[in-house]
């Protein structure tokens, strides 16, 4: 089994009113895909349900989602010239 990362997938951070860490992890889908589930989630008052790219579900009730925040993984500059 390969655990080597998405090269397009997106990482998302999800912030929990109430609990001082945040969810952080990498979703094989696109910011628009993540934008429009949260979205849904709000507007109707269920569970937002993304997955990870392993492949395991996270679930968050919509009334304690603080913020979302989408990006795109950024790359390990190694070495003396990484600027």
């Amino acid at each position: 089994m390969s655990t080597k990362k998405s090269e397009k997938a997106s990482q998302v951070r999800i912030s929990i009113i109430n609990v001082n860490s945040e969810l952080s992890f990498e979703c094989p889908s696109t910011p628009e895909e993540i934008k429009s589930a949260v979205s849904a989630a709000l507007s109707s008052s269920t569970p937002l349900i993304l997955s990870d790219v392993r492949g395991h579900e996270v679930i968050v009730p919509a009334e304690k989602i603080g913020y979302v925040e989408i990006g795109q993984p950024t790359e390990r500059r190694v070495g003396f010239g990484a600027n």
